[in-house]
């Protein structure tokens, strides 16, 4: 099994190089389970059933945490897309791959996209069928092709938009306009494939474009049950509350087709026997905000007060950065499990190997910890701060690094003034008061000095480029 590591792995690991891992040719066919990794785009945590929303349909994903374990305190350490997959993958920081902010059709054209050691590489390399149906959005070069990085097939699309009807993806290598909504599309390829892989050990992933804007259309079915809703919204000055009830329908909507099409292929898991056979993970990309902070989408949200679209404001708010987490793994993961000890998708590089007992590559340079044991009902030594970065450059400037704990979250802004946030997520779990700027009478103010030494040593140990930067 995998060793678990810490965060800041030791500098001579900074010796190799960070996309190279042994070709060696499996000993045979692994004896360990399948697994299936389920993403969702723009999907908050709050946006499920069993996260204690009761206003939205999601009995799958609902199902999958039902059976297994779910996850009440897993962030992402990027909250916009391209970042965000790329660590989920890698288990590398932004910085470390190039890739700090989504990646645009521009940068695209100029051949930016991910480069380094994957885990779908790791158990290609070990005699796993691999396959991944839907977006990717990590470059758009025959380089950075899905199939160059560890994917034996890829049916989806390499940028970061398509449309959420009548989509064109890339079938067979060609450009493809298909009839139908894209989740429904995604799935049937997801489930086709899994009949023809049924009888090797697989690893699928099917990562859905929804519930990214725009929400809409999706089939009547998945619309129906929101047409008489009045849906719970934040009561927040400034906001169009008409709009935002709206706005929350057709998001809930979106959420509920993918969670109808997860229940066709946990229907399929079951008809072809494999259910007990293979492990489901289920999470989004990160968080979002939907009207939370007065803000619309994710970490480059924008301002959203009376009814019109404004300015960003970059945040690592928990809303953006907090995510779904469900892992369904029978005869290892007590059903309805809770587990709340901090993980983050920098660790899931790590884990998914742990789950599958496969060893880590020797010269692996994923950084996390490998918390499998959580799921196997192994106590494990609790972290004491998880990290985060976020360098938007499209649209807007920012430089965001993270430092957070059980209690408190520390967001510096570089290159900015007056612009630092802390919060005490147990008393003030909605992030409405800057500790920097509004403390209670007695506050220890060597809270943030604290967090500020923390955060500076874990950039050292990414050689994070800010520390270095001339701006």
């Amino acid at each position: 099994m995998p060793s678990c590591v810490s965060d800041t792995p030791p500098s001579s690991l900074f010796d190799r190089p960070p996309d190279t891992l042994p070709v060696t040719a499996p000993a045979g066919l692994p004896d360990g389970p399948n697994l299936i990794t389920i993403v969702t785009d723009d999907q908050g945590r709050w946006a499920m059933g069993a996260y204690g929303n009761r206003e939205i349909r999601t009995p799958s994903m609902d199902r999958i945490a039902r059976e297994g374990a779910i996850f009440t305190n897993a962030i992402v350490a990027t909250p916009v897309c391209s970042p965000s997959r790329a660590t989920w993958l890698t288990g590398r920081y932004p910085t470390e791959l190039g890739i700090t902010d989504w990646i645009s059709p521009d940068e695209s054209r100029s051949g930016l996209g991910l480069k380094g050691s994957t885990w779908p590489k790791v158990l290609q390399r070990r005699g796993y069928r691999t396959a991944l149906v839907g977006k990717w959005h990590l470059g758009m070069q025959p380089q950075f092709h899905p199939t160059k990085l560890g994917f034996d097939w890829f049916y989806g699309f390499l940028g970061g938009g398509n449309r959420p009807m009548n989509p064109t993806l890339e079938v067979d290598g060609k450009q493809t306009k298909l009839k139908g909504p894209l989740p429904d599309l995604l799935t049937n390829a997801a489930i086709t494939w899994l009949r023809q892989n049924k009888d090797k050990p697989f690893a699928l992933s099917l990562h859905f474009r929804a519930p990214h804007l725009p929400y809409g259309p999706v089939p009547k079915t998945d619309s129906a049950p929101y047409a008489k809703l009045a849906p719970t919204v934040p009561k927040l000055s400034g906001l169009n509350q008409q709009q935002l009830k709206r706005r929350t329908r057709n998001y809930y909507a979106s959420i509920t087709s993918i969670d109808r099409n997860i229940g066709r292929l946990l229907d399929t898991l079951d008809e072809l026997e494999l259910s007990n056979d293979t492990i489901v993970l289920f999470t989004s990309d990160h968080g979002y905000n939907e009207g939370r902070h007065r803000i619309n989408t994710k970490g480059n949200g924008q301002w959203m007060a009376g009814g019109v679209t404004g300015p960003k404001r970059p945040n690592m708010w928990e809303t953006s950065i907090t995510v779904p987490l469900a892992v369904r793994w029978p005869g290892i993961v007590k059903p309805s499990m809770k587990i709340v000890e901090q993980v983050s998708n920098i660790d899931l590089f790590r884990t998914v190997l742990g789950m599958l007992d496969v060893p880590t590559p020797k010269d692996c340079k994923a950084r996390g910890v490998d918390f499998a044991p959580l799921l196997r009902g192994v106590p494990m030594p609790p972290r004491k701060t998880l990290f985060g970065q976020y360098d938007l450059h499209n649209y807007g400037l920012a430089y965001l690094r993270m430092a957070r704990t059980r209690r408190y979250k520390l967001v510096q802004h570089f290159h900015a003034r007056g612009m630092d946030e802390l919060y005490d997520l147990i008393e003030d779990p909605s992030e409405t008061r800057n500790l920097l700027r509004r403390a209670p009478k007695g506050f220890d103010r060597s809270i943030a000095v604290g967090l500020r030494q923390e955060l500076r040593t874990w950039m050292e140990s990414i050689t994070d480029p800010l520390l270095t930067d001339p701006y």
